[in-house]
């Protein structure tokens, strides 16, 4: 039996044991370590996205090819890119997040060193098209979503922004040498940097990428143990039969498709990609050239747009967590708009004051449409959004793809690329319209329809 002083002593041991159990819960949540190894895998995935820009030229020079063929091989990227995104996202729900991680950034290492052995105008398209093409579709904008939707009930919009800026500072790590590889010793050896930035995460992937917070025995961050939300933003392979991914893919887009406000925001992410990678990033380089411009000049140029990415991304996350969303997207589009529209009369055989004003103003301008977009897919359809976003990103892709060759064509035929700018200015503006007319939704009302 014990003694009145035995549990006078036990209970004052107990309260003193209390205040370490806070101590526990202040340490750093694994969903940013999470956060950090997805974005380390996001910036050796982006490699690729330098490179068209840096290598056309080279490739032009040494094959004859004409800028219509090395644009298709790049539009084809771009598609697959798109498409392989929402079915990339399924497939993350159903097999985990590592192993399609994993096996998007070995496709984009195979695909950027079989580049090294082409001679033929097809295997481009192979290389640069098919097997880069589904790698970083697998890799894409989506896989940010994916990660915020499943790890994150607090501050979404700031990790998305981060995330997505990893896009961006894998351009910043990777162009200036893409382009200084591709001058000398040549473009072989800037194929093989780029793969070898790829293959590189993929150690770290397989060992910290964890797919959901089940998995480590935590709620997400910001999550309270009775959270709904949080249990709505958890993997689909956690509970119940697992669902085909192409089938699941396919089954949201058609829920999907009955809601208006997904036809509006794939209609602006479709300008967003064609004024982004399919203009800027595919011929931004080809068209300084063509006025007189060094190509390394002009790949330090798109490399400070990646700086100004990166701040205007996690910036633009910060405020999509605070603003409306609509607006901030509207008001993205009209500034990009401008600048294009101003474009043609800034490029110049010298680097001008009025260029380094652009390429601020167009690298803040860049992807910071990416966490306004998501928000409002995470919004409009909940447990789908993720997916949701990943069809978006597929018009997202499907608009640069088309802007690629077009603008290619358009080079062809006049011998610049001025009408190519103007346009895609124009287009930015309705972008601009169509975003600042999407409705509000509380409570996903307008998802019900969809899902009847």
């Amino acid at each position: 039996m014990s003694t009145l002083p035995e549990e006078a002593a036990k209970v004052s041991a107990d309260s003193v044991a209390l205040p370490s159990s806070p101590r526990k819960r202040r340490r750093l949540h694994p969903a940013w370590a999470v956060a950090a190894v997805a974005f380390l895998a996001l910036v050796g995935a982006a490699g690729f996205r330098a490179a068209p820009g840096v290598l056309m030229v080279p490739l032009q020079q040494e094959f004859g090819w004409s800028t219509t063929v090395l644009s298709a091989a790049v539009s084809i990227n771009l598609v697959l890119f798109g498409l392989t995104a929402p079915f990339a996202a399924a497939l993350m729900e159903r097999f985990g997040v590592r192993a399609v991680t994993a096996t998007a950034l070995a496709l984009i290492g195979m695909g950027s060193a079989l580049t090294v052995l082409v001679n033929q105008s097809w295997q481009i398209l192979l290389t640069w098209g098919l097997l880069i093409g589904l790698g970083t579709g697998s890799m894409a904008l989506v896989f940010a979503a994916t990660i915020a939707n499943t790890w994150f009930t607090k501050s979404r919009g700031l990790v998305i922004g981060i995330l997505t800026a990893g896009s961006a500072a894998g351009q910043l790590v990777f162009l200036p040498f893409i382009a200084m590889l591709a001058q000398d010793p040549g473009w072989r050896q800037a194929s093989l940097l780029i793969a070898a930035g790829a293959l590189a995460v993929v150690p770290l992937v397989l060992k910290f990428l964890k797919n959901s917070p089940a998995d480590v025995g935590v709620l997400p961050y910001g999550a309270a143990p009775v959270d709904v939300e949080a249990e709505e933003a958890a993997p689909v392979q956690d509970s119940g039969p697992r669902t085909n991914a192409a089938v699941r893919a396919l089954q949201v887009l058609r829920r999907a498709s009955k809601v208006r406000t997904f036809w509006a925001l794939a209609a602006g992410f479709a300008i967003c990609g064609a004024t982004t990678n399919g203009l800027i990033g595919t011929h931004f380089i080809p068209s300084a050239h063509d006025h007189g411009m060094p190509e390394t000049t002009a790949a330090g140029l798109l490399a400070v747009v990646g700086i100004f990415d990166i701040i205007g991304t996690i910036a633009s996350g910060w405020l999509t967590d605070r603003f409306n969303p609509r607006i901030l997207l509207a008001v993205y589009y009209q500034f990009r708009g401008i600048g294009l529209l101003v474009l043609p009369l800034l490029l110049n055989a010298e680097v001008q004051p009025s260029m380094i004003v652009f390429v601020v103003i167009y690298g803040l301008d860049w992807v910071a449409t990416v966490p306004p977009t998501a928000a409002i897919c995470r919004e409009t359809f909940g447990a789908d959004g993720s997916v949701v976003f990943g069809w978006v990103f597929a018009a997202h892709q499907l608009g640069a793809a088309a802007a690629a060759i077009a603008a290619g064509a358009l080079r062809d035929a006049t011998g610049h690329y001025t009408y190519a700018w103007l346009g895609a200015a124009a287009m930015c503006t309705i972008a601009a319209g169509i975003s600042a007319t999407i409705r509000r939704h509380k409570g996903s009302k307008e998802a019900e329809p969809a899902a009847a």
